[in-house]
């Protein structure tokens, strides 16, 4: 298999914190210099969170603008994926840095339970979230949680609701959501074979699962996201050193399955993004 595999690294998250590895980047100077590192081992897209000094998760898009211009000044061509995610603020606060025109931001079309709470996306908040992509040229990473989640971005970028490329990432192993399941995994990459053949898609594992779900993905031809932000240990006796390490991984991964690494500015064309200016 020749066709070249995204490697996303998720840098910080919403949840963990240093006392949970000390790798975890939380400052903007931490994180733009994780990103580096993990840009240099194969990743293409950072997905991104923004923290405040004491680790508490903010949707301020002052640190967004910070993150955003230190990846594009010290990554060149990196994808910046900036999350929209419910953990970092509420209700239009969650995409407030959109207006920084990121390549791309995560979507999540539905809404699921979480280990503790209830992850809410209501309609009118996804469909504005979607209309603010649009204004700003951000292509939709949609977060699916949930079977729903896929079938539904599938139906809004038929309508023209979302911008750009459909990406759909499966993410499994959240608990009290969908766990990693290798027959639920290859239903999805049917159903989006079956019902959105040009898309592209890729899967995240949650904790353990993050290594298991980037060979299913490579294995069957999508991509795959790694990072701290879903897994911050390399096995249960040892702690992740750093992103580049949990990159390095999946980089092993695609030499495996003899599928070279894609690079950012491959990336950007499967993706179908705009050229870096």
């Amino acid at each position: 298999m020749s066709k070249p595999c995204i490697i996303c690294v998720a840098i910080t998250g919403s949840v963990p914190q240093k006392s949970d590895n000390a790798a975890v980047p939380i400052t903007v100077g931490e994180q733009i210099e994780a990103t580096h590192a993990a840009f240099e081992a194969g990743a293409s897209i950072a997905h991104c969170h923004v923290r405040q000094d004491d680790g508490t998760p903010t949707s301020d898009p002052e640190r967004f603008a910070r993150l955003k211009d230190g990846i594009e000044a010290h990554c060149p061509g990196m994808i910046v994926q900036l999350s929209t995610g419910g953990r970092s603020g509420a209700g239009k606060e969650r995409g407030g840095m959109l207006g920084l025109r990121p390549d791309m931001a995560s979507l999540s079309v539905g809404s699921n339970n979480f280990p503790t709470r209830v992850y809410e996306n209501p309609p009118d908040l996804v469909a504005w979230l979607a209309s603010e992509m649009r204004t700003y040229e951000g292509v939709p990473e949609i977060e699916a949680f949930d079977l729903s989640h896929i079938l539904r971005a599938i139906e809004m970028h038929a309508a023209g609701v979302l911008y750009g490329q459909l990406y759909v990432q499966f993410v499994m192993g959240v608990k009290n959501a969908m766990p990693a399941d290798r027959a639920v995994f290859d239903f999805y990459v049917d159903q989006m074979n079956t019902r959105a053949p040009e898309a592209e898609w890729c899967a995240a594992g949650i904790g353990a699962a993050q290594i298991v779900v980037n060979e299913w993905a490579i294995a069957a031809g999508g991509h795959t996201r790694t990072g701290l932000e879903d897994n911050v240990r390399l096995d249960k006796h040892r702690l992740a050193p750093s992103n580049a390490a949990l990159v390095e991984r999946a980089a092993a991964l695609c030499e495996k399955y003899e599928r070279p690494v894609a690079t950012s500015q491959e990336a950007r064309v499967i993706l179908g993004l705009r050229p870096v200016q």
